[in-house]
C-alpha cells in the first residue's frame, strides 16, 4: 500500500470533519475504522496508519478518536459492523482487506465519507461512479491487482515455458468465490490454450498452520 496516497485521501476527507463534528461529535472527530480480519495480522500495517495520521496533524487520542471494528475473518458479521459504525456515528469510515468490507460501509450509509483499499476495479464494484470523478461518498486507492496478476503469470511463462501446472494459494475464507484474480488466470491459461481446473480449498485452519509456524520461528534458528 502507498501510504502516503492513502494518508493524503484521508487527510481531504478531514476537510468536511469539523462541520460533522459541531453537528455530532462536540469533542473530537471519530474516524471508523473498518477490517474483515484480526488486529493480530494488522499490527504493522496499523501502526503505519497512525504514522501517517500524526504526519497528517492528527493524533489519536489527543485530536482524533478512532473506532475499530475486527470482523475476526468472520465476513457475514461485516455488514452489522458498518452499521455499528454509522450509528456511534463517525466522521469518516476507512475500510481496508479488500472489497467485501468497502461494499459494507457503502451500503451501511450513503452519506458518511469512505475511504477504501480495494484491489479490483472500484467501477466495476459499484463502489464509485468513475476514476475520474468518483462521485457519491466513497472514495479511494485500486491497487490495480488483476493486471498485476496477469503480468505475473505472462512473466512466469516467460521464465518457465515448459510448465503446464501451477499451483496457488487462496484464502478460503473470502467472500468471493471464485477470487477475481482466479478469473483473470482463466482468461490467460485460455489464451495460451492451457487448461485450467480449480481444486478444493484448504480449510481455514490447516491453510493458516504454515503462516503459523513461520511467523512462530526463530529467524537465526530456521531452515
Amino acid at each position: 500500500m502507498r501510504r502516503r496516497d492513502f494518508i493524503t485521501l484521508l487527510g481531504s476527507a478531514a476537510a468536511a470533519w469539523p462541520l460533522v463534528a459541531r453537528a455530532q461529535q462536540p469533542v473530537m472527530p471519530v474516524i471508523g475504522f473498518l477490517h474483515p480480519a484480526s488486529p493480530d495480522t494488522y499490527t504493522d500495517r496499523l501502526r503505519a496508519f497512525r504514522q501517517g495520521l500524526k504526519e497528517a496533524g492528527f493524533v489519536e487520542g489527543e485530536n482524533v478518536a478512532i473506532e475499530y471494528r475486527w470482523a475476526e475473518n468472520q465476513f457475514d458479521r461485516l455488514p452489522a459492523l458498518a452499521t455499528e459504525l454509522v450509528r456511534r456515528p463517525v466522521a469518516v469510515i476507512v475500510t481496508t482487506g479488500g472489497p467485501v468490507p468497502a461494499l459494507a460501509a457503502k451500503s451501511a450509509s450513503p452519506t458518511v465519507p469512505i475511504i477504501f483499499a480495494v484491489p479490483e476495479d472500484p467501477v466495476r464494484l459499484g463502489l464509485v461512479a468513475s476514476l475520474a470523478r468518483p462521485g457519491g461518498n466513497a472514495t479511494g486507492i485500486n491497487f490495480f491487482s488483476d493486471e498485476l496478476t496477469a503480468k505475473r503469470l505472462e512473466l512466469l511463462r516467460e521464465l518457465v515455458p515448459a510448465a503446464t501446472r501451477v499451483a496457488v494459494l487462496v484464502n478460503p475464507a473470502t467472500r468471493q468465490q471464485p477470487p477475481p484474480c482466479c478469473q483473470t488466470w482463466k482468461r490467460l491459461l485460455a489464451r495460451w490454450d492451457c487448461r485450467y481446473r480449480s481444486s478444493t480449498p484448504i480449510p481455514a485452519a490447516r491453510s493458516m498452520r504454515p503462516l503459523q509456524r513461520l511467523r512462530a520461528c526463530d529467524p537465526t534458528r530456521c531452515s
